[in-house]
């Protein structure tokens, strides 16, 4: 089955088109954006807001798209573009380190070869080493671009390809991180798996092993089950959820639950206006109940947060999109911050398209915490937030020094 269309199609963020995918028939965001000239320019409430380090693309990398890791007080990070190799095409993304400092280190610049390419997902610490995704990159061409990789890294910067997708019906192009689940690890692709081939998008679950043994779970794209699960899974209780960014019975996307043998059940398709369309982002569960936002979708059409019961009922918490709020959360989740709830959105806010960070309690009540675009602090994110200590971090995609290539940002709320 080949889905056509996709209105996040920068598959996305570092440029890298999955071809032959169009969303359904509807309005558009863009239809029910705010008027960004009459926006009154308002900045959020007092924050302690820092940029601990702006990217500069060469050697350092460029246009971070992930959630940042924390290991021990270190963030590690993966940045889409930019790095030591690949000058023509802007890099083709590395791996670093960030002390509490701001002091930066590249521990591994991709190459463009077997090693992969444009890492999208987050990282994660399994004893001692870091596990990833890239979403291009490897040992085997689909269509116009190579098919994406599997790999670890040592905290001294010694990367292994675990495994090249595009082999087979084994799933093609991973824009998400993987998750660790007693000791394998889980993850999704964007495309390839049982019934889509070459450019087609519809995507898979697989598994993978530490020592690289993959297996695919679930193919996407038979029936109504969903297609092009963007976001990384979770795990609640021994049970895996995702989501799919199209697909299901109204071409709108899913939310899905996965057992580790690979039994999928569809629990919700979104609908026609104003439920939530086109979800992007990773769910956060808190106490029982799923939590997640969509790029698309709400009473605006410029995204929702959104919540789901294990049992399918969803409810729209919150719709983007009113003057000064923010829209667009593309692939950033939401974080559980002691109850309250924190998440970015790309586009929207105070400054005319530079993005926010937002709160919003688990009953629907939003309030915008940032207001990116001001100077030299980052414009942007696509990446969620992490909570540590009392505060959050971040990332953006644009914005900081004078390249305004991308930030990582700490925020006490």
């Amino acid at each position: 089955m080949k889905i056509q269309g996709l209105s996040l199609c920068a598959l996305f963020v570092c440029g890298i088109a999955v071809a032959g995918c169009s969303q359904p028939a509807g309005q558009s965001r863009l239809q029910f954006a705010p008027n960004v000239n009459n926006v009154t320019e308002r900045r959020a409430g007092p924050s302690g807001y820092s940029v601990l380090y702006s990217f500069a693309g060469s050697p350092d990398g460029r246009q971070p798209v992930a959630t940042v890791l924390d290991v021990r007080g270190t963030l590690f990070g993966t940045t889409s573009a930019g790095g030591k190799h690949c000058y023509r095409s802007s890099g083709c993304g590395t791996v670093f380190s960030l002390t509490a400092g701001g002091v930066e280190r590249i521990l591994y610049s991709f190459r463009n070869g077997i090693d992969g390419r444009s890492p999208t997902g987050a990282l994660i610490d399994v004893k001692g080493t870091l596990y990833g995704t890239t979403s291009n990159g490897g040992a085997y061409g689909c269509g116009e671009l190579a098919c994406g990789t599997v790999f670890s890294i040592t905290m001294h910067g010694k990367e292994k390809v675990l495994h090249n997708f595009g082999s087979g019906t084994d799933g093609a192009n991973p824009q998400a991180g993987l998750i660790d689940v007693k000791g394998t690890l889980y993850g999704t692709t964007v495309g390839g798996g049982a019934y889509c081939h070459g450019t087609e998008t519809c995507g898979t679950v697989f598994s993978i092993t530490t020592s690289g043994v993959e297996k695919v779970l679930h193919s996407f794209g038979s029936g109504t089950d969903g297609a092009v699960p963007i976001a990384p899974l979770i795990d609640v209780g021994g049970t895996l959820y995702g989501t799919t960014f199209i697909g299901g019975m109204y071409g709108y996307g899913t939310v899905f639950s996965i057992t580790p043998g690979g039994e999928e059940t569809v629990l919700y398709s979104f609908g026609k206006l104003p439920d939530a369309h086109e979800p992007g982002a990773p769910l956060v569960d808190v106490g029982g109940t799923l939590y997640g936002t969509t790029n698309e979708g709400g009473s605006q059409n410029a995204g929702t947060v959104f919540s789901i019961t294990t049992g399918s009922a969803e409810t729209v918490l919150h719709s983007f999109g009113n003057v000064g709020d923010g829209y667009a959360p593309e692939t950033a989740g939401l974080v559980d911050a002691g109850g309250t709830l924190y998440g970015t959105t790309f586009d929207g806010g105070a400054m005319a398209g530079a993005g926010t960070v937002y709160s919003i309690t688990t009953g629907g009540v939003e309030n915008i915490v940032h207001n990116f675009g001001y100077g030299s602090d980052g414009d942007n994110p696509l990446g969620g937030l992490i909570y540590k200590n009392g505060s959050l971090y971040g990332t953006t995609q644009f914005g900081g020094g004078p390249g305004r290539i991308g930030t990582v940002f700490s925020l006490t709320p």
